[in-house]
């Protein structure tokens, strides 16, 4: 059931990227969009075209992830892709996607360069330290053989176990067992990304295989980076075993409350098989099972899912039926169908119907200035018909005198722009990444040379409540700046016969809660339990570069949504100074031909009648491909439910009052 939706949301967001196309195209080709609001709908056509759907598979060693990912995704291989026999467990985290603009490759990054302190984000920009194998698409075996290289291990002594940050003196107890000749056994690779062109990654999807979160070693950017901008995970726990103390760990630690569209898999049911009990008592126990699990991890009993992956796989690679519905993976791919993927269409129409109302707005406003220069020019045209040579000088004079009060608004927009960049430095400051810098640096002079000591909790909840503060200060100087462009572009119309409008100003609490949400998935490393573990080395300095990183890009984001809405605004002054000058220079030559020619008169009446016929003609157009695409965000793809309750899409007059209709 997954595979047709998948199918079915992807064939939806192609045909809105090609419906938003159509009605981009045609707003440039008529020059009704600023270079801003163009911006705006190249983001929305990016957004579009790389959307992910990115799946989390998380579970300590040997759950069966790698099995449920190849029943799931990947059973039309005829073989399995990742490894999932016995002593072929995957040992470091596995990315799988689809990017066009690579080739068919497995890159793994060797475990050694655990030593540099570069974070894994860095490393991705740096492939060629990668080890890198081609893979063909034609051959699935080759890729079934090459993919095993992920479970690869070597052999090091505890000495350089301990420079990798996989071995600890302080936690003795999950330290890799040592082997006679003294030397322990660590995965070869720290990382692998697969880019292959299979139908689904293709489709959008990506596939993140989590093995070992609690493992010495364990890489922060996974619960800090990979997890929290999946859109689903799948905790993956064994049915004969139910939740072990170390299950329960990675969910306390990693998922539990993080607001992920978390479904728990309890696999291996198969292994419940008891030949002496019957079907009945079977049933009863897998139930049993599920509400002990449910109750353990406080969640409802309908998120909890027994299943068995092997016997899935098996049923899909031999086509039985009836097998496959006895392994119990249907139920799950339902519930990951009617609940990812509608949450992933809303999304999507939600951004797309916001973003073509702005652009539609936009371009209307545009629209109505220039017929409301024509209906100046016919209504000054029409009065000249019958006058004399003299009323047409008389007219030419006014003309001349208007452009000449026109530019006395030159100076009060050159006061405008000072005072707005003043007040946009004062606001963006507040928004760099030198505060991000600065709070940081805080907190390690409070702490010290380790982050993870009995202060550190309390010290890191001061840093985010004073960056929180930075952001509610800019959110502040927005209201003013807000206030002051209102107040101003209330003047120039009335003075000077602009139609400004004034963007609502970014909604910085957005932000805002981002910090919050960092907060709390940052403060569960500087608690006491964790302390022990988060010492050991190489840890620290990883958590330092992931929190920074991550509060830089908040800020750096919120700076870029503040830069681009005064953009907006001084691009939309620019842009209608220009309009209006050309305005009075066209008037002005209009008379001065009329005056030469017998007949112009009637001819130029008849060039602006035409043209504003024409803007009339772009209204309705500009409305028809608008609606286009915003039934089809409304719709949605045919094999999910529909988005319901959305306003729908209208032109809107410059006051922000609803248009009567397409001419309005």
């Amino acid at each position: 059931m997954l595979v047709p939706g998948l199918d079915a949301l992807t064939d939806w967001r192609l045909a809105l990227e090609r419906d938003l196309d159509a009605l981009t195209r045609f707003l440039v080709e008529g020059e009704l969009l600023s270079s801003s609001a163009l911006q705006t709908a190249q983001s929305l056509r990016q957004r579009l075209a790389s959307d992910k759907l990115v799946v989390a598979f998380v579970a300590e060693f040997s759950r069966g992830k790698s099995e449920l990912i190849n029943a799931i995704f990947f059973a039309d291989a005829g073989q399995r892709v990742l490894p999932a026999t016995p002593g072929r467990t995957t040992m470091c985290p596995v990315e799988l996607s689809w990017d066009e603009q690579e080739l068919p490759t497995l890159d793994l990054l060797p475990i050694d360069t655990r030593r540099e302190g570069i974070s894994l984000a860095e490393w991705r920009r740096q492939r060629e330290r990668w080890h890198r194998v081609q893979l063909d698409p034609s051959d699935m075996a080759a890729l079934s053989r090459a993919v095993v290289e992920v479970t690869a291990t070597r052999h090091v002594s505890i000495d350089q176990a301990r420079a990798l940050g996989l071995w600890s003196d302080e936690i003795g107890a999950d330290n890799p067992p040592v082997a006679s000749d003294g030397q322990v056994e660590v995965p070869a690779w720290r990382h692998a990304i697969i880019n292959f062109p299979h139908p689904l990654l293709q489709r959008g999807l990506v596939v993140v295989d989590t093995p070992g979160l609690n493992a010495i070693g364990a890489e922060p950017e996974l619960t800090l980076g990979l997890l929290p901008s999946a859109h689903a995970a799948l905790f993956v726990l064994g049915a004969d075993t139910g939740v072990t103390r170390s299950d329960l760990d990675v969910w306390t630690q990693h998922l539990g409350g993080q607001g992920l569209s978390c479904f728990v898999v309890l696999n291996k049911v198969d292994t419940l098989a008891d030949p002496l009990a019957t079907e009945e008592d079977r049933e009863a126990a897998i139930e049993r099972q599920c509400v002990n699990t449910a109750e353990t991890l406080h969640i409802d009993r309908d998120r909890v899912f027994p299943v068995s992956a092997r016997m899935a796989l098996t049923a899909r690679l031999e086509g039985d039926a009836e097998r496959l519905s006895a392994s119990r993976l249907p139920a799950l791919e339902a519930a990951l169908t009617q609940n990812l993927l509608p949450q992933r269409q809303r999304l999507l129409g939600k951004t797309v119907i916001g973003g073509v109302q702005s652009l539609l707005e936009h371009a209307t406003r545009r629209l109505r200035d220039q017929r409301r220069h024509n209906a100046e020019q016919m209504l000054e045209l029409r009065g000249l018909r019958g006058k004399s040579q003299g009323r047409v000088n008389q007219m030419l004079t006014r003309v001349r005198a208007d452009t000449t009060e026109f530019e006395r608004c030159t100076a009060r927009l050159s006061a405008l722009r000072a005072v707005h960049a003043r007040m946009l430095r004062g606001t963006l400051r507040s928004l760099s990444s030198e505060r991000v810098r600065e709070a940081v640096n805080a907190l390690q002079q409070t702490l010290g040379s380790s982050w993870f000591n009995l202060r550190a909790r309390a010290a890191f909840g001061e840093l985010c409540q004073r960056l929180v503060a930075h952001i509610d200060k800019a959110a502040h100087d927005c209201t003013e700046i807000g206030q002051m462009l209102e107040a101003s572009f209330q003047q120039l119309n009335a003075e000077f016969g602009f139609s400004l409008v004034l963007e609502p100003a970014p909604d910085l609490a957005v932000f805002r809660e981002e910090l919050q949400l960092i907060e709390r998935g940052y403060a569960r490393y500087f608690g006491v339990t964790r302390i022990v573990r988060m010492t050991q080395d190489g840890f620290n300095e990883q958590l330092q570069r992931m929190l920074v990183s991550k509060l830089r890009t908040v800020f750096e984001t919120a700076q870029g949504e503040v830069e681009a809405w005064n953009q907006a605004a001084s691009a939309m002054i620019d842009g209608q100074y220009r309009e209006r000058r050309r305005s009075f220079k066209r008037r002005a030559e209009a008379l001065e031909r009329i005056l030469q020619a017998t007949g112009e008169l009637e001819r130029r009446l008849a060039e602006v009648e035409a043209q504003d016929q024409r803007l009339l003609a772009q209204v309705d157009q500009a409305y028809d491909l608008g609606t286009a695409v915003r039934q089809r965000a409304e719709r949605g793809p045919a094999a999910l439910p529909s988005a319901t309750g959305r306003s729908p899409l209208t032109l809107v007059r410059s006051d922000g009052a609803m248009a009567p209709s397409r001419r309005a």
